[in-house]
């Protein structure tokens, strides 16, 4: 990820955490069991490009890892063994549109 970056002259602040999240996202994208897949080709045929798609799918998930990160700290428990926390990312993977994503940018 990062040598598609620097070759399309794409430079970020913080490339290194950039490209872990595209691979995240990529990863889970090849899962078909996961959400995140239907999401991907929603997203395109919602008229983004597959990076693009990434990108909101990846938007998703840094806010879902930062809400998490924050419960986390907040409670002082990292474990609530009645909750999958992945439910909360999946469900914002099903509200996310390719039209509020391009207005959240």
């Amino acid at each position: 990820m990062l040598g598609y970056h620097r070759r399309a002259g794409i430079r970020h602040p913080r490339e290194k955490l950039h490209a872990v999240i595209h691979a995240i996202v990529e990863n889970q994208i090849a899962d078909a069991e996961l959400p995140v897949q239907r999401a991907a080709q929603r997203l395109m045929s919602e008229g983004l490009d597959r990076h693009e798609a990434v990108h909101a799918i990846g938007s998703v998930l840094i806010g879902y890892l930062n809400d998490l990160m924050r419960e986390i700290n907040l409670d002082g428990d990292d474990a609530k063994p009645d909750h999958d926390p992945n439910d909360e990312y999946f469900a914002e993977l099903e509200a996310l549109t390719a039209e509020g994503w391009r207005r959240s940018a």
